[in-house]
């Protein structure tokens, strides 16, 4: 039988409050000391995954090593822990009701009428529990997406209730993450949106163990007593969560607060070792104290939601401290970028990062963002579309192919320099049917990308359907530029640079999704060391 504790996270009063950081900092401090540790996120939408989501619905959508297509607050737990996330780590509604409704059809429930208590339920159950049945991990934290009170939440609320009652007290708590909102008018901060949120679990057969509270101010002692005598949990179990300067600070806020302690105590479990967080705090002292500044274009269609592209600018804050530099973002919408007015809205940046995407949307944008990257020797960096556009760019305005195009925006152009997969050539439906997950990649010696990982032999992620069209792989290299990553399985062109250039690559893959505190990419530390360069000249 399974040692495995359980730790619960739901959130109250209102959405965005940070259940994903504040799980990934518990998580954080209790593998420091000495605790393996996952996390797993629980999405009551009814989306398989959110891989047919538009960005401006949901965000990144984030790719593990084994392919699944997940909640972007998995790239927060791998930035966190420095550990993959799978398939497991991400339920939603969605699979539960496909897998029971399977299950139904082949006639398992031997022709009982299928209802949400015990089938969903137990659907659910089984799904939380497959991380702790591994073995693998002493402690599973699960995050339950949405607000107490969603109709949506109710059936995973509903199945923490059952899993305490099985686990007991020792094995499985729930930490409430609510909002103390603070009114200016009256001068106070007030703990009644809290109580209720609250009151509102507790009626549904969850009684909470630890409140971990959101606020812009300092939380009083006579307001955590209050709390805790109004929501039946003792006062040290009352954990503040001020704003904080950036995500990566809260580890530290949630080691002042003792919120790993409280769990440990909860759990018996031993508080000897204290957590070190040493490496860490090394990284954010350069985060916070860079001796240099570069500005880096940012090109892509979704920017209105900068979440769109959250493991790009978190890689970002890796590479910078890594470099002792700041990256300034500059967002430009690729649909906003015009022959007239191209040079004016690049002009000054060290560096050009052309973001991957889907469709004909902003891709003349994107293209004359890689010209002007190419023509001025500012360090570009292509990942995926990116990538594709780099490719498309050079044949067009370097080789002279003028129909040179993508058959994914333009089907019938005469010269396709990026195919459709043959693997994807039947695919009709178009949720998890993309290349994913992670893949080898040769690289060739004495290339920048070898350069910036040191190593010939690697693993990358990939969400695509299209690829560099290897029939034009002789009249590109004769031109200038070179083929330098493959898939040793498949001769899939992953990588491709311009020698002549002083920092040119493209990547098929994304890389953003293995950048880590601990593991900065090697390519976003190397892009941002070019731009450091650039910026001096």
């Amino acid at each position: 039988m399974s040692n495995t504790k359980y730790v619960f996270v739901t959130g109250g009063v209102t959405s965005s409050l940070g259940k994903g950081i504040i799980a990934a900092s518990l998580a954080k401090l209790l593998q420091q000391r000495g605790f393996s540790v996952t996390i797993q996120k629980l999405d009551p939408y009814i989306n398989i995954d959110p891989g047919t989501l538009n960005p401006y619905e949901h965000g990144e959508c984030y790719v593990t090593d084994d392919g699944a297509e997940t909640d972007l607050d998995l790239g927060h737990y791998e930035r966190f822990l420095n550990i993959p996330t799978s398939q497991a780590n991400n339920v939603t509604t969605g699979k539960i009701y496909q897998s029971v409704i399977n299950k139904e059809r082949k006639g398992e429930f031997l022709g009982k009428t299928v209802q949400v208590i015990p089938h969903i339920t137990d659907e659910i159950k089984r799904r939380i529990q497959i991380l702790g049945e591994t073995g693998d991990y002493d402690i599973v934290i699960t995050e339950i997406g949405g607000t107490v009170g969603d109709i949506e939440s109710l059936p995973y609320v509903e199945t923490v209730r059952q899993l305490l009652w099985e686990k007991g007290e020792e094995n499985a708590i729930v930490i409430h993450l609510t909002l103390v909102p603070y009114l200016a008018a009256a001068g106070e901060l007030k703990t009644k949106p809290t109580q209720h949120s609250v009151k509102m679990l507790m009626q549904s057969g969850v009684s909470p163990n630890i409140l971990v509270c959101r606020t812009e101010h300092e939380i009083s002692d006579d307001i955590k007593r209050k709390l805790a005598l109004f929501c039946n949990v003792k006062k040290e179990d009352v954990i503040q969560s001020i704003d904080a300067e950036t995500i990566y600070d809260v580890p530290n806020l949630m080691l002042a607060e003792g919120l790993d302690e409280v769990v440990l105590k909860k759990f018996k479990l031993s508080r000897e070792k204290q957590p070190e967080l040493k490496v860490w705090n090394d990284f954010l002292r350069k985060h916070k104290n860079p001796k240099s500044q570069v500005e880096v274009a940012l090109i892509g269609k979704y920017i209105e939601l900068q979440d769109s592209y959250k493991s790009i600018t978190e890689a970002f804050i890796h590479a910078g401290s890594s470099n002792e530099t700041k990256v300034k973002v500059r967002w430009v919408h690729s649909e906003s970028l015009t022959v007239s007015n191209f040079e004016e809205k690049l002009k000054g940046v060290n560096g050009i990062l052309v973001a991957p995407g889907f469709g004909d949307r902003g891709i003349d944008g994107k293209i004359k963002a890689v010209q002007y990257a190419r023509e001025n020797n500012i360090p570009f960096f292509g990942i995926c579309l990116g990538m594709q556009m780099a490719v498309i760019e050079f044949s067009k305005n370097v080789i002279g192919l003028e129909d040179a195009f993508s058959t994914e925006m333009k089907s019938n152009c005469k010269h396709p320099v990026i195919n459709l997969m043959e693997s994807q050539e039947k695919v009709t439906e178009k949720g998890g049917t993309m290349r994913l997950g992670a893949w080898d990649c040769n690289l060739i010696k004495e290339s920048k990308a070898f350069h910036a990982y040191q190593s010939e032999n690697i693993s990358e992620r990939h969400r695509h359907r299209y690829e560099f069209n290897n029939t034009y792989i002789e009249q590109i290299e004769s031109a200038g530029m070179k083929a330098t990553g493959f898939n040793p399985k498949t001769g899939l062109v992953e990588v491709v640079e311009i020698p002549a250039h002083p920092w040119f690559v493209g990547v098929q893959y994304h890389p953003e999704y293995k950048s880590t505190v601990l593991k900065p990419h090697p390519l976003f530390v190397d892009f941002i060391k070019a731009a450091l360069k650039y910026s001096k000249k």
